[in-house]
Parts: structure tokens; sequence; C-alpha cells
């Protein structure tokens, strides 16, 4: 079994640079396919599809709640250098949610706001 997990997004362009550009994932193909791009690291992917290619009945079409994506949800990412990966991030100037930390489970963690509202927390493994 893997795992897939599609992100809608009110912004193709910069939701693929953010997860590619500052995260490190590397993107199908040469550019973005506007109608469904998948970016990947290791053995995580994200599908990135836009928000306004959702039909009218869809659960994620935003004309039907107005709550806040990802809500109740934390997308954690396991690295072997968390703290490379901070630096890369804190050096592009994206804001970080959370500096990293080294939490009382012993695993050390950062977060970071996707473009789009989607919470993520970065982990050493």
């Amino acid at each position: 079994m893997t795992l897939r997990l599609e992100l809608f997004t009110s912004d193709m362009k910069k939701s693929v640079d953010f997860y590619t550009g500052i995260l490190d994932f590397t993107m199908e193909g040469k550019q973005i396919n506007y109608s469904y791009q998948p970016v990947k690291r290791g053995n995580v992917i994200f599908g990135i599809g836009p928000l306004s290619k959702l039909s009218d009945g869809h659960h994620f079409n935003p004309n039907l709640k107005n709550i806040q994506k990802g809500y109740g949800v934390e997308i954690v990412l396991e690295v072997d250098n968390v703290a490379e990966v901070y630096e890369k991030v804190k050096a592009s100037g994206y804001p970080v949610e959370v500096p990293l930390t080294t939490q009382s489970w012993g695993l050390t963690d950062f977060r970071v706001v996707d473009p789009d509202g989607y919470y993520l927390r970065i982990t050493s493994k």
C-alpha cells in the first residue's frame, strides 16, 4: 500500500513552487499541469489540483463550506535531516509557524502552513 494525498489549491503555481522550491519535492514533467500536478519526495506523493475544477457537489468545493482547508489534519513529513530542511525554509524567507523544537517524546520538528492553509509538521525520524 502507498499513500498519495490530494491537496486542492486556489493557486497551482504558488503551491507547486512551495513544495518543489522550498521543501525539495520533485515535479513530474518540465511544466506545471494546471489540471493536476503530482509532486514527490521519497515515498511521499502530493497530488495538487485546482479548487476551481471541483464539481458542485464535491466535499471540498469551497462554495459548500466556509471552513479552513485541512482543518483538524496535521500532515507529518519525516525527514533524515530536519535541521537542514529547517534552515532551507528559513533561508527562503517562507514563514515558519513553530520553530525547530525538540519535543518531549524525543523527536525534533518544526511547523509551516502551506500557501493554501495546509498545516505541515516536518520532523526527524
